[in-house]
This record gives C-alpha cells, structure tokens and sequence, in this order.
C-alpha cells in the first residue's frame, strides 16, 4: 500500500518554441517545463520518483490541445492544482483538467485511443478523391512506407475523416496508437491524391510495401499543421478548469489570428 495519490493531467501546448514534447539534453522540451513547474510547486519532490508517464511523444512543432501524463504525489490540491501548475508554465503551455486515476495507470500503455488531426491550407485540391483514398488507410496494415523503420509497423487506423473549414482541409485521424511522423506522412499522401499528382492506385501500393517498397518513405507534412487532439482512457472522470480552457482557447485562437494575419499581408504584396 502507499500513501500517495496518483492524478492524471490533460495538457495543450503550442509546440512552435519546443523540440518536441519529451526531455532531451541540450533541447528546450515541453516536458521539461511542466517537470520545473511540478517540482517548484512542490507537487513531486523528484519526477524521477513519482512514475511520471507520458500518453503520446508529439516531435519538434507539434502542438497539443488533450496530452495526458500522470505521477504519484503526496500533496493534495483538488480543484486549485491545475491553476497551481498554470501559475509557472510559460503562456503556450496549460493544464486544464486533471483526475485521480488509479495507482497502476499509466498514461501510455492505458489509452485505449489517440485523436489526431491534421489542418492542411487549402491550395484548391481535390477534396472528394482525397475523402475517397483515404478511406484505404482504415483498418489494419502495414505502414512500412509511412514509417522510418521496417519493423514493428502494422497499426489499425479506426477513423480518418476529412472535411472543410475556414480555406483549411481538415484530416481527423484515430487509433490506438502510430509510428513517428505516420500521421504527417498521411497528411502528405493525401496531399498529393488532392493535388492530382497521385491517384489512388498510388495508395494502395503505398500500403502494399513488400511489393512495392518506396525508398525513404514519404516525406512527413510540416509539424506546424499536426495537433495531438485527444487521449481516451476507459474509466477516466476528469474535472476540468474553466478558466484555464478559456485561456487556452483564446491562446490557439490568437496564434490563428496572426497567421491568418500574416497570410493576409503576404497576399498583398
């Protein structure tokens, strides 16, 4: 028995100012915030010992919007521990909900599925052919050719659903969970199917690697365009923070306005 409570945090982030989500030496990583934040605050005394877990490793540029992690501490703050957290977090880092989960959860190995989604600018493609081959990613295959490794590669996609918004394409993807950079090498196929530069034919040898190996894989789309939606996990009650959403909210919506922004000049010149 212990006499520590393991909690559980959801996390969003906007991954432009970090190299990736998981520490590394001589890197600036999300994690390595939330670790200072934790241990400052007295929350963990050493995350080494807490049994911190990380649900998903988003790479350098990926943002977040439902990362989950959890540890042991022996400090309870209820309702106050998201803003405690928030209070030393740089302003494109927030926790906004949390959950006393059991003391075997692992924020890993326990989800039962990850949510991605993909925003490609639209540049006027194709979008009913891309809808059309990218209904041949779901299921169970193997994404040797969308991967940087040969082993290990066989993934079950659930759901890859595409659709318009606001001059963007949107590619929602989900399953248990991917290889590296497999969700932006989708993204880049689709891209191609949308451009006309690829059908779908391409596609179904792209998921055929034995026959038809493509040398290097596919090149990943931009990080910039990739968001860690969700992490599901069965049993999980999670009590949100109001105001850390909203500021969360109005974080990503300013990021967007200056893009959009910044598209406008350009534009004009």
């Amino acid at each position: 028995m212990t006499n520590k409570t393991r909690i559980a945090l959801k996390l969003a982030y906007i991954g432009d100012r970090y190299h990736g989500f998981q520490i590394q030496q001589n890197a600036h990583a999300i994690e390595s915030e939330i670790f200072a934040s934790l241990e400052k605050n007295n929350i963990v005394e050493d995350i080494r010992e807490a049994r911190y877990s990380g649900a998903a490793r988003t790479d350098r540029g990926v943002h977040a919007s439902g990362q989950v992690i959890a540890f042991d501490t022996s400090t309870g703050f209820g309702d106050l521990l998201p803003r405690l957290i928030n209070h030393d977090l740089p302003d494109d880092i927030w926790v906004w909900a949390y959950s006393e989960v059991p003391y075997s959860f692992d924020a890993r190995r326990d989800a039962v599925r990850r949510d991605y989604r993909y925003y490609l600018y639209d540049r006027g493609y194709d979008v009913p052919a891309m809808r059309e081959s990218s209904r041949l990613f779901t299921g169970t295959h193997d994404f040797s050719n969308f991967a940087r490794k040969t082993e290990g590669v066989v993934r079950t996609i659930d759901r890859i659903e595409i659709h318009e918004r606001d001059g963007f394409i949107i590619i929602d993807v989900s399953a248990l969970s991917f290889l590296w950079n497999m969700v932006r090498r989708i993204a880049a196929a689709l891209e191609q199917i949308g451009a006309g530069s690829q059908d779908s034919g391409w596609i179904r040898e792209l998921l055929d690697p034995k026959r038809h190996p493509i040398h290097q894989g596919i090149k990943p789309a931009p990080a910039y365009g990739l968001v860690l939606r969700s992490v599901a996990f069965e049993g999980v009650e999670w009590i949100e923070d109001e105001y850390s959403k909203r500021k969360m909210r109005d974080a990503f919506m300013g990021a967007l306005i200056w893009h959009t922004t910044m598209k406008s000049i350009y534009s004009g010149l």
